[in-house]
């Protein structure tokens, strides 16, 4: 029997992804319009709710904990399970260098509390909660990410902004890969525990191992350079966004990587995307016209279903 997926904010970079990952897996997909729809009208019926709504940093002290309460709502009435994408946020700036699902959530900054206090909501409700916790994404589109918002904005000039320390480790995640684990988890989301936290180990790198991928991907050196946080800093007293981006400038400066024998135990057949296939997918193709670079995810293999399969069957709720 077909499934069927509610995805909530379905035009943000996981919303995207995660709209060709279940229609590739075979689900019924409904996309959630926020001018036309009520929740939980738009999900009866529907077997998981994706959460990917992510208001601005500036809203979510405001927001997040009433978007929270609606899902937990609809959950409640609806009978489905939730599925949100999690972030590292809730370790803390004093998070190990190792992370999986049994690490402490520490975290002292606001949008680190934000984060553990949505987290807990799901948890105390008692409806049925993924959570499916990456590092940074690498996607195949521009979403105004620090990816492609800066470090590789200059990439075609052989130019490499780094905003952090480049010695250190930093937590990646392929983001066509991530929703294929959702899609694929779901599959058998009546099989686990109520509330399930799930790390994805995606790819762990150096500002340096970074640079050097993408030199290799683009066959253009990439001229390694510290971002200034001094505009930003400056910017303070008169740009909202600058004190939630300084708040988490400590995630470019502490060393950190996510594993789980959790997500190995559900998904062991499953094949992750090459850095190499991530980083070419990630980058416009004009920067090298005569090297293997490819933008459209569409032309990258697809685990859970047949190569020539497409988004077409997704619908509006």
């Amino acid at each position: 029997m077909q499934k069927t997926v509610l995805i909530l904010g379905a035009s943000g970079r996981f919303g995207r992804n995660a709209q060709c990952s279940f229609s590739w897996a075979g689900w019924d997909v409904r996309t959630f319009d926020r001018e036309t729809d009520q929740l939980p009208d738009a999900a009866w019926g529907a077997d998981l709710i994706v959460n990917a709504w992510n208001p601005a940093y500036t809203d979510w002290a405001a927001e997040v904990p009433k978007l929270t309460a609606k899902i937990i709502d609809t959950a409640k009435d609806t009978g489905a399970t939730v599925l949100i994408p999690g972030n590292v946020y809730n370790y803390g700036s004093d998070m190990p260098a190792l992370l999986n699902e049994q690490t402490p959530h520490r975290a002292t900054n606001p949008l680190g509390r934000i984060r553990i206090e949505m987290e807990q909501a799901y948890r105390d409700a008692g409806v049925r909660t993924i959570i499916l916790r990456a590092g940074d994404y690498i996607d195949t589109a521009k979403s105004g990410n620090w990816f492609d918002q800066i470090i590789t904005a200059k990439a075609a000039k052989g130019r490499f902004a780094y905003p952090g320390n480049p010695d250190v480790p930093h937590a990646w995640a392929f983001l066509p890969d991530v929703t294929d684990m959702a899609a694929a988890i779901a599959e058998n989301m009546d099989q686990l525990d109520t509330f399930s936290e799930i790390c994805v180990p995606g790819f762990t790198l150096t500002g340096h191992e970074m640079a050097d991928a993408i030199s290799k991907v683009t066959g253009k050196a990439q001229r390694l350079n510290q971002m200034s946080w001094l505009p930003i800093q400056a910017a303070r007293l008169f740009w909202p966004m600058a004190k939630p981006l300084l708040e988490m400038r400590y995630l470019w400066n502490t060393s950190h990587a996510l594993t789980s024998d959790k997500l190995t135990q559900l998904l062991p057949d499953f094949q992750t995307t090459s850095l190499e296939d991530a980083l070419a997918a990630s980058l416009p193709e004009n920067i090298n016209p005569d090297g293997f670079v490819r933008r459209d995810v569409a032309s990258l293999p697809r685990r859970l279903m047949p190569f020539n399969c497409s988004c077409g069957n997704a619908q509006t709720g």
